[in-house]
């Protein structure tokens, strides 16, 4: 088994998507509605065809009250991997990328954090190495 999708809720998928895409560096790999729902996804540009994101509008409840109750408690929705955080640190503030929290020693990684701008944290985190 392969994971393929994974669900982030956003309070705005065109907003999302330009931070995704334009910020992050993602793809937009599918977007098409039905009525008044949208299926949106990206997938990083490094694996186009790998795992896709998808940025699900938090128009339930639950959904809605999950996001903000983990973006208040300062835990991350999606957790990113990189081989240059430094790099990817400064690409994305370059880009208009708002960070919480710049590259930090943690045990066993660096990690940093920012605001997807759409009720989320997402954390960044370099593998030691050892």
């Amino acid at each position: 088994m392969k994971i393929k999708l994974t669900t982030l809720y956003v309070d705005d998928q065109e907003k999302a998507l330009r931070f995704y895409t334009d910020v992050l560096g993602f793809t937009k790999k599918a977007d098409f509605s039905n009525g008044p729902f949208r299926w949106l996804t990206v997938a990083s540009a490094d694996e186009p065809d790998g795992t896709e994101l998808q940025l699900a509008l938090n128009d339930n409840p639950a959904a809605k009250a999950y996001q903000q109750a983990m973006f208040q408690q300062g835990q991350p929705a999606l957790m990113l991997f990189t081989d240059d955080i430094k790099g990817d640190y400064e690409r994305i503030k370059t880009r208009g990328g708002e960070f919480k929290m710049p590259p930090t020693e943690v045990t066993g990684s660096t990690i940093a954090q920012l605001n997807d701008t759409c009720g989320n944290l997402v954390q960044i985190t370099q593998l030691a190495r050892w």
